[in-house]
């Protein structure tokens, strides 16, 4: 019979927490019963895993896409017999795209007494989470934060993506010997760690392959307008466009810089994903023939992906994105780190997590020294409004 996913609000388990104490209270008082018959035994009959994620705010698309694959690989989970023979009790909080926000969450997950995290999915508040999360040695896994310094935070953090330095520097590479690029065009979001992070790297590696950086420009966290920053790049007549950032911005930036008349072919990473639905289908050749990073493709003929592709749409009603594809091998990593360890004893799955050798959604999977996964990056091709597969690369 299958079990749903127990998703714990918060608020109404402090209630209940409260409240279950005082009756404890009140019946130990009145019937003098022992430690050992008290009801806290209870919480044993499940393992209580924590998740954050931005639900709400200017990032929410990115949260809800990625919790909803961390939480149809529970329900998946829980409906196989759980772990150790255990449920899954996912707790899963909104940090509204703040760092701030994000560590509150944390130390509230840890009062309630979660064995694990999952998440944060933005790297910025991910940096944040990781660092008391490394203090108190709670096994953390970030499906998704790409910055570099996350798992520099201490031996039990870990991420499923590639980082942003990785794919800058594969990006250049593609560049150079895919598309033959002599000369190259940056626009990036200097408010972004990810955005700058992405194009350091993109630039030093372009350089390092031969390729001329003939402009780079910058814009901040909430522009809409770029036509300045990319009439000076039209003037360059650059081979590649490089736009590092999150698709809200890089579908607004193709369009203008189609608009000012910028033919060059447009790159960009992983935050491109999802672009698709915030371009109008009449603006749709101004994405046309992008190329992006990103972690496994929809269009795999791999059962296994298939698999996962087709119960997302039954159950959200959606195409799942990288983030989703992410966020639900985090879960399946925490799965079989727990039971290669034989508990929830933190140090111990810290230590399978480090150990583990993964095939999921988003590829072939091991840690190396930093925490950081070794695997390979998939590149997407835009076409009429359509994410195809191109190709398969690495460093």
């Amino acid at each position: 019979m299958k079990k749903k996913l127990v998703t714990t609000l918060l608020g109404a388990s402090l209630l209940l927490a409260a409240c279950g104490g005082e009756k404890a209270a009140e019946k130990e008082v009145a019937e003098e019963k022992p430690a050992a018959e008290k009801p806290a035994a209870a919480e044993a009959e499940t393992i209580k895993i924590g998740a954050l994620g931005p639900l709400t705010g200017s990032v929410a698309i990115y949260g809800i896409s990625a919790t909803n694959g961390l939480k149809l690989a529970v329900d998946e989970i829980n409906a196989n017999g759980g772990i150790l023979g255990k449920q899954i009790e996912l707790n899963l909080l909104d940090e509204k795209g703040d760092s701030t926000e994000a560590v509150n969450a944390y130390n509230k997950l840890v009062d309630w007494g979660m064995v694990a995290l999952i998440g944060d999915i933005t790297s910025k508040p991910s940096v944040a989470v990781a660092e008391v999360a490394a203090q108190d040695g709670i096994p953390m896994i970030t499906p998704t934060g790409t910055q570099l310094n996350i798992t520099e935070a201490g031996s039990n953090v870990f991420r499923v993506c590639f980082t942003d330095p990785y794919q800058g520097e594969v990006l250049a590479k593609f560049t150079k010997d895919k598309l033959g690029a002599k000369t190259v065009a940056i626009i990036s979001n200097n408010s972004s760690d990810y955005s700058d992070g992405v194009a350091n790297a993109f630039a030093k590696e372009a350089e390092a392959q031969g390729i001329q950086v003939v402009a780079r420009e910058g814009y901040s966290d909430g522009d809409k307008d770029f036509k300045a920053q990319l009439t000076k790049i039209a003037q360059q007549n650059p081979d590649v466009l490089f736009v590092p950032d999150y698709y809200e911005q890089d579908g607004l930036i193709a369009i203008q810089a189609r608009e000012v008349g910028i033919k060059s072919v447009i790159v960009g990473p992983d935050g491109w994903d999802g672009v698709v639905k915030t371009v109008d289908s009449s603006s749709y050749a101004a994405i046309e023939d992008v190329f992006f990073a990103n972690h496994y493709s929809t269009k795999d003929s791999n059962e296994k992906v298939q698999n996962f592709i087709k119960n997302y749409k039954e159950k959200y009603n959606d195409e799942p994105s990288a983030f989703s594809a992410l966020s639900y091998d985090a879960a399946y990593i925490l799965k079989a780190a727990i039971e290669k360890a034989g508990s929830t004893d933190k140090e111990a799955v810290a230590k399978a997590i480090k150990e583990i050798e993964f095939d999921g959604i988003t590829g072939h999977l091991t840690f190396d020294e930093k925490n950081n996964p070794v695997k390979s990056i998939t590149i997407i091709k835009i076409v009429n409004g359509d994410y195809t597969f191109d190709s398969v690369v690495s460093k």
